[in-house]
């Protein structure tokens, strides 16, 4: 890719955007906002699917396949260093995608819990 002023501002902005969520509290609070966004769009699709019968086991292995497959990501050995090395943490947008399936699993726990009593 060419080096154009647009380019090097946007390289600009990246870099900088990067550099503030180093911060462990502003990526404490992007890990808890996207663990409560998780909930809602878990709560969301139990009540919008409800609504539909036949719907509930299409979105319920779409949903099984999609927490599987960012289990799989999250967990796997790619993002590790190959040499032992001393802990470093995952990449930013990989700890947010994890609190987000979590929030939405807890969410379809408690919305199972709630239509089983």
């Amino acid at each position: 890719m060419q080096r154009t002023r647009i380019s090097l501002l946007l390289d600009d902005i990246a870099d900088q955007f990067s550099l503030l969520l180093i911060n462990p509290w502003r990526r404490l609070s992007l890990i808890v906002i996207s663990l409560l966004s998780g909930y809602f769009i878990g709560v969301s699709v139990a009540v919008i699917s409800g609504q539909a019968v036949w719907q509930d086991n299409i979105v319920a292995l779409l949903l099984v396949i999609a927490a599987e497959c960012v289990s799989w990501l999250v967990y796997s050995r790619r993002w590790q260093p190959s040499p032992p090395a001393p802990k470093q943490p995952q990449p930013l947008w990989l700890d947010c995608l994890n609190s987000f399936k979590l929030g939405a699993i807890y969410a379809l726990a408690v919305e199972a819990f709630k239509l089983g009593s």
